[in-house]
């Protein structure tokens, strides 16, 4: 398993008090934590649904504030729980790998519904899925995972909050303003993330190639009757 560095601004604030709560949950050593990622998955499928009625409900925004806020809580305890309980695998920590774009993704899908824009969402997701592949081809190569100072906890943090202030919106009836902050922050959102991912995908080729080269092999093509 390639190297964790995190250089999240707010992880040092927010991760003591989320593993703090681990004691407290009670969780029984045998549940397994597959399972505390499946929860993770359900909450993030949550906040999505809250995104796209968060521009004309009052509790979509508080759906997502929960969905988000949830997902995250899930997914920093899911890796406690397993080397707590001594049941660190490595299918688990694919399942991991493999919810948390699948998670991003639904988030932007839900905030494409709730502006009306589909072109956006697409565009979103493509960007969120070449980052997700470049960071772990790079992870791969260099044998060290690394999380950039705006990462994945402060996405979240900042997804809860608009959440929040949405909810406040609507409950006023101030729908259409509550779709006109959407949108200009899924725009703001979108071009961010694309600037963030040329950058990124320039400074990883200059990384990796400090490395020697390791893939020298040819392909062995085998037949289909060959084991």
């Amino acid at each position: 398993m390639a190297k964790r560095i995190s250089h999240s601004l707010l992880d040092p604030f927010l991760m003591p008090p989320i593993k703090g709560m681990y004691k407290h949950l009670r969780i029984p050593d045998s549940f397994p934590p597959e399972g505390i990622i499946a929860i993770g998955h359900a909450l993030a499928i949550l906040g999505a649904v809250g995104f796209a009625f968060s521009t004309t409900r009052w509790w979509g925004g508080i759906l997502v504030a929960i969905g988000v806020a949830g997902n995250h809580i899930a997914d920093c305890l899911d890796g406690t729980h397993a080397r707590t309980t001594g049941q660190c695998r490595n299918g688990g920590e694919l399942l991991d790998h493999f919810a948390d774009p699948l998670s991003f993704s639904y988030w932007l899908f839900g905030i494409a519904i709730g502006v009306a824009n589909p072109t956006m969402g697409m565009a979103a997701i493509i960007c969120l899925y070449a980052t997700a592949v470049l960071t772990n081809i790079k992870a791969k190569m260099v044998d060290e995972f690394t999380l950039a100072s705006f990462g994945p906890t402060e996405f979240k943090t900042l997804l809860s909050v608009v959440g929040l202030v949405l909810s406040v919106m609507t409950l006023r009836g101030k729908t259409g303003s509550a779709t006109t902050l959407l949108f200009w922050f899924f725009a703001i959102l979108l071009t961010v993330g694309i600037i963030q991912l040329i950058i990124g995908l320039y400074q990883a080729v200059v990384e990796v190639n400090q490395k020697e080269a390791t893939d020298k092999a040819e392909w062995d093509i085998r037949k289909a009757d060959q084991s």
